[in-house]
């Protein structure tokens, strides 16, 4: 396999990689042919994929525009995952100039990319690290020099927390980050659930068989599951809610049924 000149020499491009999935679910173009044909394998169980990753895309533009809206002016978007149209320092300077934002992601294509798209803007930056290691992530140059922990921050954790295995303990990692952030930060979050998803539950589980196959567990929890995430959090109205029904700019009815198959929400921290 020809290794792209996009793609960092450290990687190894014969092994899936979940965030290229996800660029590849979105359309993108940073993704390797072995990230396709896994990505074809899940979608051959649960086509509407596409369709999720986008609702969660539009969640999270709502979301930061909510954030800015309410004053937030500092945004830790963990998980980030590879640049696409419409990412959070695009939305976030757009509607408050002047925001700072901090990508941080483990995949070195996703943090290459970053970089590149970053370039030139004093007020955003990309941080190499894992979720599960979150002082580590609080204690980094970028956030350092971009985040004034003192002051309310927006956390966003969309599309990561089904990717941490309880063995992990993806609880006490976000509280560790709640515990870290000023009273008013909000918690913007989405996490797929087996609840609404729109076919058999076997078919689904064989989607969810993919992702242990290249050894990225998909964990798929309940609503009530999902809902201690904001432990310590008041949910903004409506709560957790599928991802469609969250302040929605059109319609919920004229959405995709798989646009429902998993929850969101916002929560401020007391």
């Amino acid at each position: 396999m020809e290794r792209p000149a996009w793609a960092p020499r450290n990687i190894d491009i014969s092994v899936p990689s979940v965030s290229r999935i996800y660029d590849y679910y979105l359309g993108g173009s940073h993704n390797f042919e072995v990230d396709r044909e896994a990505a074809r394998k899940a979608m051959a169980h649960l086509p509407g994929l596409p369709k999720i990753m986008q609702a969660n895309r539009a969640f999270m533009r709502r979301a930061v525009r909510y954030a800015a809206g309410a004053g937030i002016e500092q945004f830790l978007d963990i998980g980030s995952g590879i640049p696409t149209f419409g990412n959070v320092h695009e939305v976030a300077q757009a509607a408050r100039p002047g925001a700072h934002v901090v990508y941080v992601d483990h995949d070195p294509v996703a943090v290459a990319h970053s970089e590149a798209v970053l370039a030139g803007n004093e007020g955003a930056d990309v941080v190499a690290a894992d979720l599960r290691k979150p002082q580590e992530i609080l204690s980094s140059p970028q956030v350092e020099r971009l985040i004034d922990l003192n002051r309310p921050v927006a956390l966003l954790l969309v599309a990561i927390l089904h990717f941490v295995e309880d063995a992990d303990d993806p609880y006490g990692t976000v509280a560790q980050l709640r515990d870290a952030l000023a009273p008013g930060s909000l918690l913007i979050l989405t996490h797929a659930s087996y609840e609404r998803i729109p076919l058999a539950p076997e078919r689904a589980e064989s989607a969810v068989d993919v992702y242990k196959d290249i050894r990225n567990p998909l964990i798929m929890r309940s609503r009530d599951e999902i809902a201690r995430f904001f432990e310590g959090y008041d949910m903004v109205e409506p709560g957790l809610v599928p991802m469609p029904h969250w302040r929605p700019e059109s319609a919920p009815e004229d959405e995709d049924p798989y646009a429902f198959a998993g929850f969101a929400g916002v929560g401020t921290a007391a």
